[in-house]
């Protein structure tokens, strides 16, 4: 009597058949198989597979179109990390060196116009720009790539220098800085987003510390490098200067990082499109560049109580508003998720580098100018005095690489930036008093320090816990709080100097002239440098006493970063 039993299996992938043991193994298919196997009495078998779509079906999706770009996780495969992130490092060293020339001479070049007074705007202008379109970078880099929008971050870096380079006025200058500040938006950003598809959480700040030194490498030698060519050919071949050099680090993009996306490359242009949240990135830029404004512009070249300031505090709410809703009702992929401020790391990272930042920023903003007045320095000597804040800097990122890849906590690291960068400001108000000798400029040392501390746990602080989904965005919104803290140290610490030094010279320069010598004094820094005897020691000493006041306010916000560190719950590293 014969018996057949029939056993079916599905679910199971690729086709197996025992008619040829010899025969070389096929390629698995994509698609689901039925494999059934039919035994006899005598013990004999047979195996065979059908699928349950035919082979036209099934050979369009093997051969169906495929994109040109790689995921995140494909990146690994073109390169060792060290090969890539070394393509970065120009890029990386030109954009600090920029903002570094630029703190070191914003006083020179606005007084050629004879606009001491906007001097600041050389630095907001490119703060805002930069703030109101960093948080749509990291989502354009997850849609379209990160070499994609790194290119275009240079194309604009690169235009914006050289238009600076070339305007007659100081409106033109201002508008260059807009355009270079767009493509700033993308540059360190995205820099830190291919860190972290490329190495593991605790080798995280051990990356940003090396990428820290190109930057620091740049801040160091943007300011003097920059105060020489102002001294000698002028600073305008300081900012066309970058154009050809952001040239070759844009050709070492295209021609040695591979193209990545985050997650499947789409097919369609249309569907591209459609993930971007347009309407929550206007709402959200609007509302930064209002707040923005406000601190920019009140009380310094408006009143507070201004129709002006008020009208654009209420309209700036009623955008943040506007966005706020958007994002949690309308938007199916938000420029930035709101669930994820409610995460501790989130919220405590973003809120400490921009507090740390503004106490830096104040710090490095002011330095130059008082050794220029009190000391009557040159461009070249007041920038170099920033050389050891940008030391610091590098120190601290260094070392919070090395602890963190070490040990895995960042807490503590957090904790001490604010204590660290707190003992600077107190030493800027105790000790500069205008007769500043060399160790004595030290004392920027360690604000720069806390700040790299700062830069490099915060970084890991905001990865810990966090989706890897949510990495790109999350570092976008990172970098903009630490461009608001900078936006903000800026606005901060000139809106106090300014009053200060005003108020202060109204109440000792007085008679015949006074006025003219008030403004000329607050316009110009070069005119301080010409006053002889006792008015110009009445000018300097008033501007002594403002600083203090400015150095107040950073050693606020580091105090505050210090509070925070504290509420930063630790977490386990990858």
């Amino acid at each position: 009597m014969s018996t057949n039993t029939v056993l079916k299996q599905a679910g199971a992938y690729g086709t197996i058949t025992d008619t040829d043991p010899s025969a070389k193994p096929q390629a698995p298919s994509i698609v689901e198989t039925e494999d059934t196997v039919s035994i006899s009495s005598d013990g004999s078998y047979q195996l065979s597979s059908h699928s349950p779509l035919d082979a036209d079906e099934e050979a369009r999706l093997l051969n169906g179109p495929k994109d040109d770009l790689t995921t995140a996780d494909d990146i690994k495969d073109n390169g060792t990390p060290a090969r890539l992130i070394a393509v970065l490092l120009l890029g990386v060293f030109i954009s600090n060196a920029d903002g570094s020339f630029v703190l070191a001479t914003n006083g020179v070049i606005s007084s050629e116009f004879g606009r001491l007074d906007d001097a600041s705007w050389l630095v907001t202008v490119y703060m805002l720009s930069m703030c109101a379109l960093q948080p749509i970078f990291g989502k354009l880099s997850d849609i379209y790539g990160r070499k994609s929008m790194l290119l275009i971050s240079y194309t604009f870096f690169g235009a914006g220098c050289l238009y600076s380079g070339i305007a007659q006025t100081l409106n033109g200058v201002i508008i260059g800085r807009a355009i270079s500040g767009i493509g700033g938006a993308g540059m360190m950003a995205l820099v830190s987003i291919l860190i972290t598809d490329l190495v593991p959480q605790r080798e995280i700040a051990a990356w940003r510390a090396y990428v820290n030194i190109a930057a620091t490498t740049g801040r160091s030698l943007g300011g003097p490098t920059g105060g020489y060519l102002t001294d000698t050919v002028g600073w305008r071949w300081s900012f066309a200067g970058q154009a050809p050099l952001i040239g070759v680090a844009a050709i070492l993009v295209a021609f040695r990082l591979p193209e990545t996306t985050s997650s499947a490359p789409e097919t369609s242009q249309k569907s591209k499109l459609s993930r971007i949240d347009f309407l929550g990135s206007f709402l959200l830029a609007t509302t930064i560049v209002g707040f923005l404004l406000v601190l920019d512009l009140g009380g310094q070249k408006l009143p507070w109580d201004s129709p002006y300031i008020t009208g654009l505090s209420t309209l700036s709410l009623v955008f943040l508003i506007a966005f706020c809703l958007v994002e949690i009702y309308v938007a199916s992929e938000p420029v930035f998720p709101l669930h994820l401020l409610r995460k501790n790391n989130i919220a405590t990272s973003f809120s400490s580098l921009c507090l740390s930042s503004v106490s830096q920023i104040g710090i490095m903003y002011t330095v130059p100018r008082y050794f220029q007045i009190t000391r009557n320095s040159s461009v070249t000597a007041a920038g170099a005095q920033l050389i050891p804040a940008v030391v610091g800097n590098v120190i601290g990122g260094l070392i919070t690489g090395a602890s963190v890849k070490r040990t895995g906590r960042y807490k503590l690291l957090l904790v001490a930036a604010g204590a660290v960068s707190s003992v600077a400001s107190t030493l800027l108000i105790l000790r500069w008093n205008g007769h500043t000798g060399f160790l004595e400029s030290l004392y920027i040392f360690p604000g720069g320090f806390g700040m790299g501390l700062s830069q490099a746990s915060s970084f890991v602080a905001m990865t810990a816990g966090l989706e890897k989904e949510y990495y790109a965005v999350a570092t976008g919104g990172l970098y903009l709080s630490s461009s608001i803290g900078a936006m903000a140290g800026v606005s901060l610490v000139n809106v106090v100097l300014e009053n200060a030094v005003r108020k202060i010279l109204v109440k000792r320069v007085v008679g015949p002239g006074s006025e003219d010598i008030i403004e000329r004094a607050i316009k110009d820094v070069e005119y301080i440098g010409t006053l002889k005897g006792s008015l110009r020691d009445i000018v300097v000493s008033s501007y002594v006493t403002s600083l203090k006041y400015s150095y107040g306010v950073t050693l606020f916000s580091s105090a505050l970063a210090f509070v925070v560190g504290l509420m930063v719950q630790e977490k386990r590293l990858e």
